[in-house]
């Protein structure tokens, strides 16, 4: 196990202050289930010797980000709780997602839009469309039939109770539609999760339906919107690990219309 150095050059992945981004891996070494870690556990996983885990231990517990359990193992402490809720006060989902379906839409020449389940019902709140004369149409705040339209299988696909029938979708992280709501249109949308892993929504993209029925277009769209839903779930604070692996196990031959 080695220490990077502190003169060591920094990386896209560094902020270029060593000791902030080492303090900042000890936080981000507590998963979503990991109520209490060792030093033993928290050397491991940050690839840190134990030495300076204790000094970072020591200066993030003065500062109320780690605490110190009597039987010697670590927890985080209450100062991320008091920063995620000034940081839920001044966050606006609008924020994140608008600048995300200008650039989604922009590059795909399609309308971008991210919908909300409301009972029976999915709802587009926020939609971006191109400057194209012949262009998918989708109205802010109007309602649509939650089983029709690809961002309507995902709200369903991800919503607790799970639906054994729409494993598949849950599986591969995207879902498609061919003419469901409107004949002529196609669609493809991706999940997007907030930072305690709940579905804040569906991101999706929908076109003429001949600009997508092509396999190579369908494709192409797919991966976009799997990463604009990356990117929004990351700055929402949820865990994006999924979407690399859906990204992975695109390939052509999944995206035949029926």
């Amino acid at each position: 196990m080695t220490d990077t150095n502190l003169s060591q050059p920094a990386t896209n992945d560094s902020s270029g202050v060593a000791v902030l981004d080492r303090a900042f891996a000890l936080l981000a070494a507590f998963g979503a289930t990991d109520d209490r870690l060792s030093l033993t556990e928290l050397s491991n996983r940050t690839g840190l010797y134990k030495s300076t885990v204790l000094r970072l231990l020591a200066a993030l517990e003065h500062g109320g980000f780690i605490r110190k359990l009597p039987e010697g193992q670590y927890s985080i402490g209450p100062q991320p709780l008091r920063l995620a809720a000034i940081y839920q006060r001044s966050f606006q989902v609008g924020d994140v997602i608008e600048p995300l379906l200008k650039q989604l839409s922009a590059a795909s020449g399609e309308t971008a839009s991210f919908y909300v389940r409301s009972g029976n019902m999915r709802i587009a709140v926020f939609r971006v469309e191109p400057s194209r004369s012949v262009r998918a149409s989708v109205r802010v705040g109007q309602e649509y039939a939650i089983e029709q339209g690809a961002s309507g299988k995902i709200l369903l696909a991800f919503a607790q109770p799970y639906a054994a029938d729409l494993s598949g979708i849950r599986d591969q992280f995207w879902a498609t539609s061919y003419g469901e709501r409107d004949p002529e249109t196609a669609s493809v949308a991706a999940p997007v999760f907030g930072v305690t892993r709940e579905l804040t929504g569906a991101l999706a993209l929908s076109a003429p339906r001949e600009r997508l029925t092509a396999a190579e277009a369908m494709f192409a769209a797919c991966r976009q919107v799997i990463e604009a839903a990356r990117e929004a779930t990351l700055a929402f604070g949820g865990d994006v690990s999924r979407y690399s692996r859906s990204l992975d196990g695109l390939s052509l031959d999944r995206f035949s219309p029926p």
